[in-house]
């Protein structure tokens, strides 16, 4: 994609508004060092010096959106606790529209706590439940997606597991969604697989598109294309799913583009160093479907997509990417 295009498409950008539902969490990171091993466990003592805080799963869909420029309305399940007001804060900071979060006193606030010495992880420990949300909070969350939905673009389901997106919520959903003629996309999750039907995208990772295939993992070809059962995993989701577009990402190898009666398109890695790929597939969905409600053909999407997670896996924790790094990362790729 030439710069004149790429400049285009991003102009519009700030002219989208996009609705992200889902599982929406609160990422917190323990930053320190380690200096000795336990004396009462072989364990390494790590001595904290700072803390920070990022909204992740959906919510970090929905920050990624607003740091590309986009107007983003966010729909998930908070608890009545101070993780939850962190997170709601956070994102209203960010501009994002917090009136599709409800409050359900009868479950926590999803908490992922990262403790990181010499920026690499130690460990993790989650608070959660992950069990499906009430019937009442069910119908407090479709009421508020049809009425967000006239005023948004293009709309994200983000699946976590955490319980948000059962196949009931998410088929009323995609049926209110298509009625309305929207663009639609899908982050699936290989822990709890839910039917997709028709979207105008699906981006799961290898991983997740064997799993949903119902295909062994295997070890990835050198070259892509060449790659026979990753080309039969994306031939058979085609067929399951009935995607306008499937982007299966590849790590170190980039991601591949499968669409109905063309040949895969893959898409190399731009990234020059990778720190950390926690949340690079919400990055990935985030400027793929920003870049489709743009005016981009399915192809220019999936480049800007992979140049934007190209920017975040070389930084440390959930990061985002704006326009002027989406340019500056197509300015030192250009060859």
């Amino acid at each position: 994609m030439n710069t004149r295009q790429l400049q285009k498409l991003l102009s519009r950008f700030p002219k989208q508004r996009i609705l992200v539902a889902g599982d929406v969490m609160l990422d917190r990171f323990l930053w320190g060092k380690v200096s000795r091993i336990s004396p009462e466990a072989p364990v390494p003592v790590v001595e904290v010096s700072r803390e920070s805080c990022f909204p992740g799963g959906a919510a970090n869909v929905a920050r990624n959106l607003r740091a590309m420029g986009a107007g983003v309305h966010i729909l998930g399940v908070l608890g009545n606790d101070s993780a939850g007001e962190q997170l709601r804060e956070a994102l209203d900071q960010q501009g994002v529209d917090t009136d599709g979060l409800i409050v359900d006193a009868d479950r926590p606030t999803t908490l992922k706590t990262r403790i990181v010495a010499h920026n690499q992880q130690v460990v993790r420990f989650d608070h959660e439940r992950k069990e499906p949300i009430a019937p009442m909070i069910e119908r407090q969350l479709l009421e508020t997606f049809a009425a967000h939905l006239k005023d948004v673009s293009a709309i994200i389901f983000e699946d976590y597991a955490k319980g948000v997106l059962s196949q009931k919520v998410l088929n009323h959903m995609q049926r209110l969604a298509h009625k309305e003629g929207k663009l639609t996309a899908a982050d699936p999750n290989s822990r709890r697989l839910l039917r997709y039907s028709g979207l105008t995208v699906v981006t799961p990772n290898r991983s997740e598109a064997f799993a949903a295939a119902g295909v062994p993992a295997n070890e990835p070809a050198d070259e892509v294309l060449r790659d026979e059962m990753l080309l039969q995993v994306g031939k058979t989701l085609l067929r399951i799913w009935k995607p306008e577009n499937l982007l299966i990402t590849l790590g170190e190898q980039g991601m591949c583009l499968f669409r109905p009666r063309e040949v895969p398109h893959h898409i190399p890695t731009v990234a020059q160093e990778v720190f950390d790929v926690s949340g690079a597939g919400d990055t990935v969905i985030a400027a793929l479907i920003l870049a489709l409600a743009a005016g981009a053909n399915p192809v220019e999407a999936a480049e800007i997509s992979n140049h934007a997670a190209g920017v975040v896996v070389g930084k440390i924790g959930t990061a985002t990417c704006s326009p002027d790094e989406l340019v500056e990362s197509f300015a030192r790729n250009r060859h």
